[in-house]
């Protein structure tokens, strides 16, 4: 058996009166890829920022290479050749590749930044990085940005790096150059711990999986006798039925016929490029495309939340025939014809809920606008909350607990709940699923799969390809702002959707399959 890199032993920390994670035994061995499962709320993350010095634990010991170890910073971290590539990266724009990975060392030293140089290209080309060491992070994608992520740890002398959702953003093609990297690293001794919701992903790249739940250890097992299903089991407690039942659409007829759209930001760059396509009742239609490349201005856009400049974005309504140009309508007069749109951002309390009110409060925010009743009638609302918390599970003391104290996962729980439940002619739901553990995604998934049977036409932006081509009846790809491509959700491979997100000239494929 290899030797132990990092071993935790009895670690607990604890917010007040919640136990985040309780004496919690883990070991990752050199040369290893450890994958962390667990679902929303079970410790996964606060367990990796102990290791990583964000935070300190309340009980326990850490060991590195056998030796007790005592982390109370990321600096302490990085003195035990630890490191940890957060989703959100943390790089100056203006700065090049080989400035942002050199930042911050050698304080009171001159940089040397021709031998710093040199030492990027020395780290890329000994695990296969394409990094380009004088290039600027503006006019990097979202994959070289991540390099240099990467890079800078591996820089700084880390032996063990924790990756969260590495792939969250990446094409196919780009995950699978990223798994390569890994695999060599792994191969010259470095130890990594990743943490995916992405199940196979983690039967793919790793050596061992580590499941958390409700903040304990509950088993680290071999990933060669791993299945989805046993890994499922673990993290929930109960075995789970992960597959998306869809449906073949039925009595569908146009409901949303988006022409020739175009958008400008505020620099005056094209974000939206003559977008044209339909979406039709009793079908869901994907939407695939590299993080940035439009999708969400594209749904604000018919939300009514975002200005366009020329185009038309034509709603037919079910209930009296009549088709109105939504570019010509506020977002309230949208909601009110039956267009809903949930889009879950970073900031999930940024848009559509406030933190500070309760969860019954958050399901009477639809109502203010109709008058006082909203105030005065709370039995509605609180039913739906109730039913909300029960059917997706939503982990909270109470309907009546603010917003904030819930977990992000939970809060998106609750969001998309209540999406749903306004019963909507057109649902536009934007990564409602993104950080949501595995069981409570395709609790997510079937829901949507309802509201399509029930004939409601849905839009789902996703960032999943495998859920992409498994639940969606088309999927329109984005790349730069143009529509590079829509393709048969039943048909298509993720290979196809990786090489149209990245295709950068419109070549009109698949344009008009959209109409048909």
């Amino acid at each position: 058996m290899k030797n132990a890199a990092i071993e935790l032993k009895g670690v607990t920390k604890k917010f007040g009166s919640l136990v985040a994670n309780n004496s919690v035994d883990l070991t990752v061995l050199r040369g290893e890829i450890l994958a962390i499962l667990g679902e929303n709320g079970s410790g996964k993350t606060t367990l990796m920022n102990m290791i990583s010095g964000i935070y300190y634990p309340d009980e326990g010991q850490i060991f590195v290479n056998g030796e007790e170890v005592d982390i109370r910073t990321p600096k302490d971290a990085f003195a035990h050749g630890i490191g940890m590539i957060h989703q959100h990266f943390k790089l100056v724009d203006v700065f090049t590749a080989t400035e942002n990975i050199i930042l911050g060392i050698n304080k009171g030293k001159k940089y040397d930044l021709k031998e710093a140089r040199r030492q990027v290209v020395e780290i890329s080309e000994k695990y296969g990085f394409a990094i380009d060491p004088d290039k600027k992070i503006y006019e990097m994608s979202v994959s070289e940005k991540q390099t240099v992520e990467i890079v800078k740890v591996l820089y700084r002398g880390a032996d063990l790096l924790i990756l969260d959702e590495p792939t969250a953003v990446l094409t196919p093609q780009e995950t699978e150059k990223l798994f390569a990297v890994l695999r060599r690293m792994r191969d010259h001794g470095k130890s990594i711990i990743i943490i995916t919701h992405k199940m196979h992903e983690v039967l793919s790249i790793s050596d061992r999986v580590a499941v958390l739940r409700k903040g304990e250890h509950i088993a680290t097992v071999d990933t060669a006798g791993a299945t989805e299903a046993s890994l499922t089991e673990l993290m929930v407690g109960k075995a789970i039925k992960l597959n998306i039942e869809r449906t073949e659409p039925k009595n569908t007829c146009e409901r949303l016929s988006v022409k020739n759209i175009n958008c400008k930001n505020r620099e005056g760059v094209v974000i939206l490029d003559n977008i044209s396509f339909t979406v039709n009742s009793g079908e869901i239609l994907g939407i695939a495309g590299i993080a940035g490349s439009g999708q969400r201005e594209l749904l604000e856009a018919i939300a009514g939340l975002q200005h366009i400049d020329s185009g038309s974005i034509n709603y037919l309504n079910p209930k009296n025939g009549q088709i109105s140009d939504l570019r010509d309508h506020t977002p309230l007069e949208i909601r009110e014809m039956g267009v809903r749109l949930s889009f879950v951002p970073e900031d999930r309390l940024g848009m559509g809920l406030v933190g500070n009110m309760s969860i019954i409060d958050n399901m009477m925010l639809r109502s203010y606008s109709k008058g006082k009743s909203a105030f005065i009638d709370r039995k509605k609302p609180h039913d739906l909350a109730d039913k909300i918390i029960a059917d997706l599970e939503v982990a909270t003391p109470s309907a009546n607990t603010p917003v904030r104290r819930l977990s992000g996962g939970n809060v998106q729980k609750v969001l998309v709940g209540r999406e749903i439940a306004a019963a909507p002619a057109l649902l536009m739901a934007a990564y409602p699923v993104r950080g949501l553990d595995i069981n409570s995604s395709y609790m997510i998934y079937n829901l949507l799969n309802k509201q399509k049977e029930s004939g409601v036409a849905v839009i789902f932006v996703g960032e999943d390809l495998d859920v992409l081509v498994e639940l969606c009846d088309r999927i329109m790809v984005i790349s730069s702002g143009r529509v590079s491509g829509i393709v048969d959700g039943r048909t298509a491979t993720k290979e196809e959707i990786g090489l149209l997100m990245t295709k950068a000239d419109n070549e009109e494929k698949g344009g008009t399959e959209g109409d048909n």
